[in-house]
């Protein structure tokens, strides 16, 4: 009878777990949001496991280095010195206004019978009504700069020049495809697993680089190697999102960006060091291998084991984490967790849920609009940022030093970016760096042709511009697409603005001829996005939509004048949920505005936990101020690769 009656107390409180999943971050405060446990596995595995991710992507740029010099080869001058081979047999063409012997082309002559009239050449004089052919027996390259590239190995100059960019369009092609195998892994398998798998395949692929006899088989193995990016990258970003509080999920995202580029820097000194191709292919790889002795190490994402109803896994890796960091878990949480993975899988099974797809962002004028606007900023940003990365190493006189620099502007532009967005907002950040880090490239074109210098420098400073406007545009495009479609939405914008990735090797392919052109291209697009995301309404201190009604009317009072409003105004209409404070113990939230329940006004008393659901429900609403930046998610709350590097 007892039991009959405690059952029936309160059916609606009974009935809860059901209509809600369980959330982990209810239980972070309790066991530690950022605390040793997270602190190990951030230092020492996450940040570590995304170094490859740079490595494998622009090691390829010290791969394909053409030397300054290269001639026809004549196999009937092979006997004769290089400068005799050059005087008789290659044609002398105008080139800036000087007369150089020709890359491309050879005399198309009998040297059989020319050297057996004159068996030393010295009475031969070339004739300029000689007949000229293309190289047909490859190239005779001078290495006292470049000593070895897939260029000089696989004869890449003259009309195969092209060659080393689609190389870069090989590897830009397979990382779409790659977020998708490895994004349906991630959800299936784990985490680890993925991990792990995506790791393999990246080894595999510059281990048949390193083997590579001929182009084909080095661009098929580009694209295995582009399966990985941003894949290898995104999923230890993912498992340290996954383990720490949303407090601290901004930070982790800062210092996941700071240790790619820490990783650029570093492949940067072993370019410098390791000159030939095949061993620099086998140095940045062969020591990721140790990289398998974090299976001793990583943990699988508790969220996922949570989503996939593996409770006692989770609730081990809950116990390990809540003792490392001096913390106890609640005695009554496995009873509670149990309730809340069954009433998942029962509503899960049960509810059918409305699909949503990437049309019905489309279906209203106002989110149209937005996500045309959002797609474009990040197909700019991603196309200009990548391209700037892929040219950093043609600026400068030193190729080495400037690719290092390149990467070097990024890490302040990170931290300044991270400020100035809770205090500037999204939009008026993001537009003016594109902006004026566009203006900075198109700015070279006033340049002498010899100021190298000045050059490097303007190209720096729009490298690191692009860096942050590039870091901003993620937050930004999560906070303007609705919650409903938060996923459905960065997953299309992210996919279409990853496409910039595989035209943009043919724009830096231009600099072979004008060392300036692709800047001003690549200068003007940003300055065209920069004005065109002024159109975008700005999200800092706005209660942000939940549905795709919410969506539509969001934004939809934008005036002219807030192209100018560099402070965003603060706006708290009535049933924001934005004034919210943490307690010392960081344990509680509390509302700053009285709590209706039911209609009832604010003097209405209300039970603990009634007060205390309904400030879970609304955080679960909000989106906070500070940039947290997160991942797109399943409906279980479990976060999902995006193409994003």
């Amino acid at each position: 009878m007892e039991n009959n009656n405690d059952t029936q107390d309160d059916p609606a409180e009974k009935s809860k777990p059901d209509e809600e999943p369980f959330d982990l971050d209810e239980l972070l405060p309790t066991i530690g949001e950022f605390g040793r446990y997270q602190k190990l596995l951030l230092w020492f595995v996450c940040l570590p496991a995304c170094i490859p991710c740079g490595f494998g992507a622009f090691n390829q740029l010290f791969m394909t280095d053409t030397p300054g010099d290269y001639w026809c080869q004549i196999p009937a001058l092979q006997n004769f010195s290089l400068e005799e081979m050059k005087l008789h047999g290659i044609p002398l063409i105008e080139h800036d206004g000087t007369e150089q012997f020709s890359k491309c082309t050879r005399y198309a002559v009998d040297w059989k019978e020319i050297l057996a009239d004159s068996p030393d050449l010295s009475d031969v004089v070339p004739n300029s009504s000689w007949p000229l052919e293309s190289c047909r027996d490859g190239w005779t390259y001078n290495t006292s700069e470049v000593t070895s590239s897939i260029v000089i190995d696989f004869n890449l100059v003259c009309e195969y020049d092209i060659y080393p960019t689609l190389g870069l369009v090989a590897l830009n092609t397979g990382g779409p495809v790659g977020v998708y195998l490895f994004g349906m892994l991630n959800d299936r398998v784990g985490r680890r697993t993925s991990y792990f798998s995506c790791l393999a395949t990246l080894l595999l692929g510059s281990f048949i680089t390193a083997a590579s006899t001929d182009f084909g088989m080095w661009a098929f193995s580009r694209v295995i190697v582009g399966l990985t990016i941003p894949a290898v990258y995104q999923i230890p970003f993912i498992i340290a999102l996954e383990l720490v509080g949303p407090n601290y999920r901004s930070f982790v995202t800062v210092m996941t960006c700071t240790f790619y580029t820490f990783g650029l820097m570093m492949l940067a000194g072993v370019t410098y060091l390791v000159r030939d191709w095949i061993h620099l292919t086998l140095y940045t790889s062969v020591p990721f291998l140790f990289y398998f002795l974090y299976l001793f190490v990583m943990p699988e994402s508790p969220r996922w084991l949570l989503m996939k109803g593996r409770l006692e896994e989770a609730l081990q890796i809950l116990e390990k984490m809540a003792i490392v960091n001096g913390k106890q878990l609640p005695s009554s949480f496995r009873n509670k967790l149990q309730e809340r993975v069954l009433a998942e899988k029962n509503r899960t099974v049960k509810r059918e849920e409305v699909s949503i797809g990437a049309f019905d962002l489309c279906r209203t004028p106002n989110m149209r609009l937005k996500t045309f606007l959002i797609t474009l900023n990040w197909f700019v940003n991603e196309t200009v940022y990548l391209g700037l990365s892929y040219y950093g190493p043609s600026m400068g006189e030193n190729q080495y030093l400037s690719f290092f620099l390149s990467s070097l502007v990024e890490i302040p532009s990170y931290i300044v970016c991270w400020i100035i967005m809770d205090r500037y907002g999204r939009r008026w950040p993001m537009c003016m760096l594109m902006i004026m880090g566009g203006i900075s490239c198109v700015a070279t074109v006033l340049l002498p042709e010899n100021a190298v210098s000045e050059t490097l420098v303007l190209y720096l400073v729009s490298k690191s511009m692009l860096s942050a406007s590039f870091l901003i545009i993620y937050p930004f495009a999560g906070e303007l697409y609705p919650t409903q479609v938060r996923g459905v939405g960065i997953g299309t914008s992210s996919y279409i603005g990853g496409l910039g990735l595989i035209v943009i090797p043919f724009i830096t392919y231009l600099g072979k001829d004008n060392l300036i052109l692709p800047l001003v291209i690549m200068g003007c697009v940003s300055v065209a996005g920069g004005f065109t995301g002024l159109r975008l309404p700005e999200t800092l201190h706005h209660r942000l939509p939940q549905t795709l009604e919410e969506g539509e009317e969001f934004g939809k009072d934008w005036s002219f004048d807030d192209c100018f409003r560099c402070i965003p105004v603060v706006k708290s209409p009535v049933g924001s949920y934005e004034n919210l404070s943490h307690d010392p113990s960081d344990t509680a939230l509390e509302l700053n505005t009285a709590i209706p329940l039911n209609g009832a006004g604010p003097s209405n008393e209300r039970t603990p936990l009634e007060i205390a659901r309904f400030r879970r429900q609304s955080m679960k609403r909000l989106v906070r101020q500070a940039s947290t930046m997160d991942t797109q998610k399943t409906a279980g709350g479990a976060m999902q690769l995006t193409y994003w590097f």
